[in-house]
C-alpha cells in the first residue's frame, strides 16, 4: 500500500490557486482510474483504488496548506506506513511553469506545506514538484501562487495533469526518470501559440484586400464597321478615329 498526498486549501475560493495543484493532480488521478469516490478521514478527504497492482490511498489534506502534516501524518500512522511509502504532489515556484521535477528527500525549500509534513513524518518521501514559475520578486510570491491560473495556462496545466494521471503506475515501479520524460513530452509545445507551430497564414487571391489584388488586364472591344451599330456609332462620334 501507498500514500499519494496532493497539497492544497480546501474551499471553491482556491480551487483554481496555482497554491491547489497538487489537489488537481491528485483529482486527475482519482478520475483516470476509477478510484473510490472521496471521503472524509484523517483531517482530509481520501480516494481509494489500485495502480500497477499496488493499493493508492490519495489524500487531499482539508487543514490547510501550513498544516498539510497533520492529516497526512495521521494517515500514515493508520495505515502503519513509513515514509518511504508517501509520494507527495505539490506546486514549486522554484521550476518554470509546465516543468516536473520527481525527488526524494531534501529540504523544504520556503513551501509551508513540504515543511509542514516534514515536521510531522520526516523528508524520506518522494515529492512530485510542479512548475508554476516565480512572479520575480519574494514579495510577490505569497499573490502569485494564491492567484488563480490564468485562462491560457490551460494549453499547459490540463496536459500536464493527464500525463501525471497516465503514467502514475511509473511512480509505484520507481521509474522516476520515466515518469518525468512521459510528462516533458506530453506538455511540450502545447503553449505555443498556433502561428509559431504553422508560420504565417497565407491569404487566398479571394481571402486579400481588393487593393492587394491586381485587377487583370480586360481585353480590348472590336468596334463593328458594318451594320446597324456601326451607323449608329459613326453619328454619335461624327466618324472621327
Amino acid at each position: 500500500m501507498l500514500l499519494f498526498a496532493g497539497l492544497g486549501n480546501p474551499g471553491a475560493k482556491y480551487a483554481n490557486n496555482r497554491h491547489n495543484v497538487g489537489f488537481m493532480a491528485a483529482d486527475a488521478i482519482a478520475r483516470r482510474h476509477s478510484f473510490s469516490p472521496w471521503s472524509k478521514k484523517f483531517q482530509g478527504l481520501i480516494a481509494e483504488g489500485m495502480l500497477g497492482g499496488e493499493k493508492i490511498i490519495l489524500i487531499k489534506p482539508q487543514t490547510f496548506m501550513n498544516l498539510s502534516g497533520q492529516a497526512v501524518g495521521e494517515a500514515l500512522r493508520f495505515y502503519k506506513l513509513a515514509p518511504s511509502a508517501l509520494t507527495v504532489f505539490y506546486d514549486e515556484i522554484d521550476l518554470p511553469e509546465r516543468k516536473l521535477r520527481v525527488k526524494t528527500g531534501g529540504g523544504a525549500g520556503g513551501h509551508n506545506g513540504i515543511r509542514s509534513i516534514d515536521d510531522h513524518v520526516g523528508n524520506a518521501y518522494r515529492r512530485v514538484r510542479i512548475g508554476v514559475g516565480h512572479p520575480g520578486v519574494k514579495e510577490l510570491v505569497h499573490g502569485h501562487v494564491l492567484s488563480d491560473f490564468a485562462k491560457a495556462d490551460r494549453e499547459w496545466l490540463e496536459p500536464l495533469l493527464d500525463a501525471i494521471a497516465a503514467n502514475a503506475e511509473m511512480i509505484v515501479r520507481d521509474d522516476e526518470p520515466g515518469f518525468m520524460n512521459k510528462v516533458s513530452v506530453a506538455v511540450q509545445g502545447k503553449a505555443a501559440p498556433e502561428r509559431e507551430k504553422t508560420g504565417p497564414k497565407q491569404e487566398s487571391p479571394k481571402q486579400q484586400s481588393h487593393i492587394r489584388q491586381a485587377r487583370p488586364q480586360q481585353p480590348a472591344v472590336k468596334l463593328p464597321e458594318t451594320g446597324p451599330m456601326a451607323a449608329m456609332l459613326k453619328k454619335l462620334f461624327g466618324g472621327k478615329n
